[in-house]
């Protein structure tokens, strides 16, 4: 039986959920999950995958969500390089000098903060489903809401489906567990892309636990005011990452299209670029965790 530990870390005043799966000894690879998103959010699928390849896989719930503790964003605003903060506590909570970093999504520019300001924690890099760090996706963001002509500098905005669904979910109450369920289980849906079927179940249950967990689900919503402050570490070049990196993104992605996956992988020196036919800005499809999981396990061999 595969052995799990749970451990309370503390990063500053913070209180961080953290969980081990797989043997201390083995080495460890860091799950660091996406934007607003708790660490189940790494389907167990995907982390069995790397623990019958002979790892320990670590993931946690970032600041703000699940059972980790919250923050008053507004007397206490943080930024990309606190949540990196955050990771290397999860480290030192197990005493792992370095480890092999997944990030997806927000975990993905976590993944290159790290790779770039602590390269003696990152033994290898996977970022998934995300773009350059030092790129916002904000402004680009905000002239498609606004039915405004396209920069030339911009990366590609989200899908129109997408933005429409932002609108339209605004409007949404999301006070009790029902309707925070009903608002984000179509989010998902609608992150999934329209080409690999939707694994509804799947995503209800990481929904519905991810509201059980935390006692503010709001809070999360943070994150997004933190991924949008574009702070000066975040602009160092990335070609000084040295830690050998697979860049996967979905072909499908309707939040950050491929070209932003591009991007990125074009900034890092000898990393390698994945693209995976279908996905979307999700692992809420039947077969993927454990497809994903195969092709992490293949770059950290």
């Amino acid at each position: 039986m595969t052995a799990r530990t749970e451990l309370i870390v503390e990063s500053g005043e913070l209180r961080l959920w953290t969980e081990r799966i797989g043997a201390s000894s083995d080495p460890a690879v860091l799950m660091v999950m996406g934007t607003a998103a708790p660490g189940i959010g790494w389907p167990d699928e995907l982390v069995d995958e790397l623990v019958a390849g002979g790892r320990q896989v670590i993931r946690f719930d970032h600041r703000d969500t699940g059972r980790s503790s919250c923050v008053d964003f507004t007397t206490h605003p943080y930024a990309l390089a606190d949540m990196a903060a955050d990771a290397t506590a999860v480290l030192d909570g197990y005493g792992v000098a370095a480890a092999h970093i997944v990030g997806a999504s927000l975990g993905g520019a976590i993944g290159q903060w790290l790779a770039v300001h602590r390269p003696e924690r990152v033994l290898t890099l996977t970022a998934i489903m995300t773009g350059p760090m030092g790129h916002s996706a904000g402004p680009a963001w905000a002239r498609a809401m606004a039915g405004q002509e396209p920069d030339p500098s911009d990366l590609p905005p989200p899908a129109a489906r997408f933005l429409t669904h932002l609108a339209q979910r605004a409007a949404l109450p999301q006070g009790t567990r029902d309707e925070y369920v009903t608002a984000n289980l179509e989010t998902w849906r609608v992150l999934n892309g329209d080409v690999l079927p939707f694994d509804e179940p799947a995503a209800r249950h990481f929904v519905q636990a991810s509201f059980d967990r935390t006692g503010d689900p709001a809070a999360a919503l943070n994150h997004d005011l933190a991924g949008r402050r574009m702070t000066e570490d975040r602009q160092v070049p990335l070609s000084s990452i040295k830690a050998p990196t697979l860049v996967v993104h979905g072909t499908e992605d309707p939040l950050r299209p491929l070209p932003h996956g591009r991007a990125l992988a074009e900034e890092i020196p000898h990393s390698r670029f994945r693209s995976i036919p279908g996905m979307g800005h999700s692992l809420f499809s039947p077969g993927l965790p454990r497809r994903i999981g195969e092709i992490i396990r293949e770059h950290i061999a």
